[in-house]
């Protein structure tokens, strides 16, 4: 990788205007498209220290090899020329949005002299108006068939219109009244947009004016006796609203807002797009991509730049409710209003029902993230191709099959606790999980190492005993359950090298020579190796990788929740616990008479001896044991409850 000083131009040669930059690699290839309002700003962050920099951030700079800038006269035009610069190099430390599925449109052809609706995916194009994204094409259609009954606009294809204009018969829905025949001249081609238009307001939100009418008409129907044609129209009515009942509403006075939900880890990025229009939700879209030298607000600016730069006005809402606002708001929200010719705001929802939805599309995108990790995590391929990538690169002569990761948790070296899960062939073995409580030294005390030590020693050393008595069973024909006797391929312990050096040490005392041991440090994902000056740096793509962060991850996960189970306990124990002969019901017993451990102080002895389940014996144990204020309390032996003295 190149050192980002061979190749920083000097302060006075960058602008200080707004503009958009390229990161090249030695081959000339752009490896990263950025904005900036001021330019010389900007890139001179980037030739800071490197340490100071993010680990993605510091990864990009040393691989690229040269940086060149171009000037702009306003923000607005940074935003489309990086747009459409990434579009054009699809710079591999930009986030690359993928959609989870290619998701379906109900799409009306406006641009036609007769209006189609139909199911669309893929590119959009101008002149047709969108209405979704749907989870099902089979959505769609049971959407159209319920609103054709009083929008009977025309669904067939180009080949089948001019076909039944040339007989002069329409098709089976021309004939139901599910479609009002434009083909064969029912209705004129002025007409017949009519109908497409209020189509589209009725599926853009503004249900209530059509309701309303056909309502108006069924009551004026009824009232002339017209009984046959107000029967249809209440069916017309219910099948619209069973068309809004697909959408539920989400937010109140009919607004129209696009709803980001976001889900982040080291490598990842999940989100979750809720299109709300007049109030409900009409559709919902999802992406995950890896994330590499950007933060998470340049992460939300890119995503409005995917989302909304082929859309046309139309497409783009009043508001636009994100996580975390990106770096240039204002830029954004300009470019935004541009598109749609009227103000449009971006902002972060601080309360009320609009925080609640965004609370609700933030679970989706992590429901989303984590199906997506279990998806690749569960592929036989993939795995075998993770396993066969740790073998090669830790120079192993077969592939770790069982994987053993070790993690510790405390807080200041409080309730330190070390936990260990397994992996046999890629997937988590949880039956196999174990948890451990640290001693520590003759003091109690333990830091990260001594700690990483101690419970890989407890671990093996119990694996060889167990292993040795288990050779005794079999050879005596009996067999009996063990904990610890089957020996990983792997050890990896989250750290980095004194944890590896701790680890290595601890199987090397025990006497185990044919286990690995590796460590996975979190801030730069580097892996380290015994003995090592430098750690590996596998590739961000590497599915051994993603197996190492897996392992670390619910090693994480398992130990943290033990520890907080010891701290929990610990912080609710009550002075009670440890009197003896005072059993749960008689701890109960006494507090629900006093109230609280204080008062039970407080009592004398024959008052702890008037509570139900409690003797003159107990009651003078009790107060002995929690210092009764009573200055008359005797003396009293906890071992056995002899009262001493008088």
């Amino acid at each position: 990788m190149a050192d980002p000083s061979t190749y920083r131009p000097r302060p006075g040669e960058i602008p200080t205007d707004p503009g958009v930059y390229r990161f090249r690699d030695k081959d000339g290839r752009v490896i990263y498209v950025g904005k900036a309002k001021n330019l010389r700003q900007r890139l001179s962050s980037y030739f800071q220290d490197i340490s100071a920099l993010h680990h993605r951030t510091a990864r990009m700079v040393r691989t690229g090899a040269s940086v060149e800038w171009t000037v702009v006269t306003t923000e607005v035009e940074a935003l489309q020329l990086e747009y459409a610069w990434i579009k054009e190099f699809d710079p591999r430390f930009n986030v690359k949005y993928r959609d989870d599925k290619s998701y379906p449109y109900l799409a009306v052809t406006m641009a036609d002299e007769f209006p189609r609706a139909m199911v669309m995916r893929g590119a959009k194009k101008k002149g047709t108006r969108y209405f979704g994204p749907y989870a099902h094409a089979w959505a769609i259609r049971e959407t159209l068939d319920l609103a054709m009954r009083v929008f009977p606009m025309r669904t067939c294809t180009t080949g089948v219109f001019k076909r039944a204009g040339q007989v002069g018969r329409p098709c089976l829905l021309g004939y139901i009244d599910k479609c009002s025949a434009p083909c064969v001249g029912r209705v004129d081609a002025a007409h017949h947009r009519d109908i497409a238009e209020d189509f589209c307001d009725f599926m853009a939100g503004n249900s209530g004016r059509f309701l309303g009418r056909l309502t108006t008409d069924m009551r004026q129907a009824a009232a002339e006796l017209d009984f046959e044609r107000a029967a249809r129209l209440r069916d017309d009515i219910g099948a619209l609203e069973r068309v809004l009942e697909k959408s539920a509403v989400v937010l109140p006075d009919a607004t129209d807002a696009d709803v980001f939900g976001l889900a982040e880890d080291e490598l990842e990025v999940a989100v979750q797009l809720f299109h709300v229009r007049g109030g409900r939700v009409r559709g919902q879209r999802g992406w995950v991509a890896e994330r590499d030298a950007e933060t998470t607000p340049d992460v939300v600016e890119h995503l409005l730049l995917q989302v909304y730069g082929d859309e046309s006005g139309e497409g783009v809402p009043r508001e636009v409710l994100v996580p975390v606002l990106p770096d240039d708001e204002e830029a954004v929200s300009g470019w935004l209003s541009g598109l749609k010719g009227s103000r449009v705001q971006v902002r972060v929802p601080q309360r009320g029902d609009k925080r609640t939805l965004m609370e609700t599309v933030a679970r989706n995108a992590s429901q989303s993230l984590a199906r997506h990790k279990v998806t690749r995590a569960g592929d036989l391929t993939t795995r075998s191709q993770a396993l066969q990538q740790l073998q090669e690169t830790l120079g192993l002569e077969d592939a770790p099959l069982r994987i053993e990761c070790f993690d510790i948790s405390h807080v200041q070296g409080t309730q330190v606790v070390g936990s260990m899960v397994v992996f046999e062939d890629g997937l988590p073995r949880k039956s196999e999980y174990r948890r451990f409580i640290v001693r520590g030294d003759e003091n109690g005390v333990s830091d990260d190492t001594a700690a990483m030590h101690e419970v890989l020693t407890r671990r093996f050393r119990r694996g060889r005993k167990e292993a040795e008595e288990h050779e005794r069973d079999v050879a005596e024909g009996r067999e009996r359950p063990t904990r610890f006797a089957y020996q990983p391929n792997l050890v990896v312990v989250d750290g980095g090298l004194p944890q590896v050096n701790a680890a290595a040490r601890a199987l090397e005392e025990v006497g185990v020579v044919d286990v690995a041991v590796v460590g996975l440090a979190k801030r730069l994902e580097e892996v380290w190796v015994p003995g090592e000056d430098y750690p590996l740096v596998l590739p961000r793509t590497s599915e051994g990788l993603y197996l190492l962060q897996r392992l670390r991850d619910e090693a994480h996960r398992f130990a943290i929740t033990f520890h907080r189970q010891r701290r929990s306990k610990a912080m609710t124990a009550s002075a009670l616990d440890g009197v003896p002969g005072l059993g749960e019901k008689r701890r109960q017993a006494l507090l629900k008479r006093f109230g609280s451990v204080k008062r039970i102080r407080e009592a004398t002895v024959d008052e702890l001896a008037d509570v139900p389940g409690i003797g003159p014996a107990l009651a003078a144990v009790v107060a002995a044991e929690l210092g009764s204020a009573d200055p008359g309390t005797p003396a009293v032996d906890p071992a056995t409850g002899e009262v001493i003295g008088d």
